[in-house]
């Protein structure tokens, strides 16, 4: 088996620029993604697309290309279509790709595995037609395609980059349904001095809205009482607005209400994670450079509390430089030179954070949604259903698990595992830290017998072979 310096999980923002940070300062770094090529979601598929459709999606998206050729270089061992679905002690790195298993092992890991879109259980989520915003600009950035007659729903930046990107590509969504209120924007001017020394934020933001308006695309905000109609398949979006009700015939809803850190692979070794009220979500315990309190574990970029691509990128080069002092790489002072410019980016980058968090909550109706509401689409298990084992003593998720069978389907409660915790909490009137969070164990992702036979051991092997053909 392969043993590197450093491992790193996941090829978005932070862990490219930690991949070359780490080879710049002398550590041999293996790569490990699931994408066929690197970039994250937000650079996906970057070096082919960014020709086809850049000015589509824009600068901020072509930007990518930078860090992606910044990975070619003879330190970094890329992987790629790499699905990491255990990490053990020591450390050992088992993953699949190609239908085969495959280990290598690290003296030190970084987690770059970033954000997965909030899920949003609102009455008719789950009919055809539905899917997360996130999931349609990744078709655009893929493949090209993007759905006509779309409405776009919920609350976030995203909405309006892909509302935006939406018209530049000639088919705009029929109409916006944003659920953040009046009260969310007059709570957010108290933040508004450090928006306001984030003003590039806030530019895009205000160009995107004149590029939407431009477009003549309705806005209804402050929605309320959304749920979606069909018989097989999403054909219209209902809500209420201002005490009237209203009704769009669309053929696709593009859902979003903000993005939430993935820790899956953390909660595996154990660390300890915090409920970070001001994002509604867990985040993981860390230190100034991403270290957590699992000897020789980091974690950078979205996966440690949601900051956005520039601020993962930063993130991802000052834990380098806390792992490369540990390992006796840097000096102390060397360590705190470097960072002192990434640090200044970075406070610079963050300031517009708490405007848009307290400006953008998460839709409060799918936080708690219905009882006839499936949240856990795995097992299709309702929020009534958990309502009901918090009315038989059921305190936790873990314990929703034998109650029910909630989390325990393909995605291991990836999706439901916030719903479930925030529908016992609100149950018990105990608060989401004591509540908890599903015990994750891997696999992280399914991984088959056959893939378990066919282990083989060398990274440096398959990233050779890729680099041949």
């Amino acid at each position: 088996m392969d043993r590197f310096d450093l491992a790193i999980v996941g090829a978005g923002p932070a862990g490219m620029s930690a991949a070359q940070e780490a080879a710049g300062h002398g550590l041999r770094v293996v790569l490990l993604d699931e994408q066929a090529r690197a970039g994250g979601q937000i650079y996906r598929d970057v070096d082919r697309v960014a020709r086809l459709r850049g000015d589509i999606l824009g600068a901020d998206y072509t930007n990518g290309a930078r860090l992606t050729a910044g990975l070619r270089h003879d330190a970094i061992h890329h992987v790629t279509a790499a699905v990491v679905w255990a990490i053990e002690e020591g450390f050992r790195l088992c993953y699949t790709k190609d239908g085969r298993g495959a280990q290598v092992a690290a003296d030190r890991v970084l987690l770059a595995t970033g954000a997965l879109e909030r899920p949003m259980p609102l009455p008719g989520w789950t009919l055809p037609g539905v899917m997360t915003a996130g999931a349609g600009q990744i078709m655009l950035k893929q493949s090209g395609v993007l759905a006509r007659r779309a409405v776009l729903v919920g609350s976030g930046p995203l909405l309006y980059l892909i509302a935006a990107q939406m018209v530049r590509a000639g088919t705009p969504p029929l109409a916006m349904v944003e659920t953040q209120t009046l009260a969310d924007r007059v709570r957010a001017m108290r933040h508004l001095g450090g928006a306001l020394r984030g003003w590039r934020y806030m530019l895009k933001g205000v160009k995107m809205l004149a590029e939407i308006a431009r477009a003549r695309v309705p806005r209804h905000i402050g929605a309320t009482g959304i749920a979606i109609e069909g018989e097989g398949r999403a054909e219209a979006l209902r809500f209420t607005r201002r005490g009237r009700a209203h009704r769009i015939a669309c053929d696709t809803v593009f859902l979003h209400h903000g993005v939430v850190p993935n820790t899956q692979a953390a909660r595996s070794l154990g660390v300890t994670h915090r409920w970070r009220a001001g994002q509604s979500c867990f985040a993981p315990v860390l230190d100034d450079w991403g270290s957590t309190d699992v000897p020789g574990l980091f974690i950078a970029g979205d996966g440690a509390g949601i900051g956005g691509a520039k601020a993962a990128e930063i993130a991802g080069r000052l834990a380098v430089l806390g792992l490369a002092a540990q390992a006796g790489r840097l000096t102390e002072a060397e360590r705190d030179r470097h960072a002192a410019p990434l640090r200044v980016a970075l406070a610079r980058d963050l300031a517009a954070r708490p405007f848009l968090d307290a400006a953008f909550p998460p839709f409060a109706e799918a936080l708690s949604p219905a009882d006839d509401t499936v949240i856990c689409r795995c097992e299709e298990v309702t929020a009534g259903s958990i309502r009901g084992h918090a009315r038989l003593g059921c305190l936790g998720p873990n314990q929703a698990k034998a109650f029910g069978r909630a989390g325990m389907g393909p995605c291991q409660g990836r999706y439901c595992g916030l719903t479930v915790t925030a529908l016992l909490a609100e149950a018990s009137g105990r608060s989401p830290d004591d509540t908890g969070y599903y015990r994750i164990r891997p696999p992280l992702k399914p991984v088959t017998l056959g893939e378990l036979a066919a282990m083989e051991g060398s990274a440096t092997e398959t990233a050779e072979k890729e680099t041949a053909t």
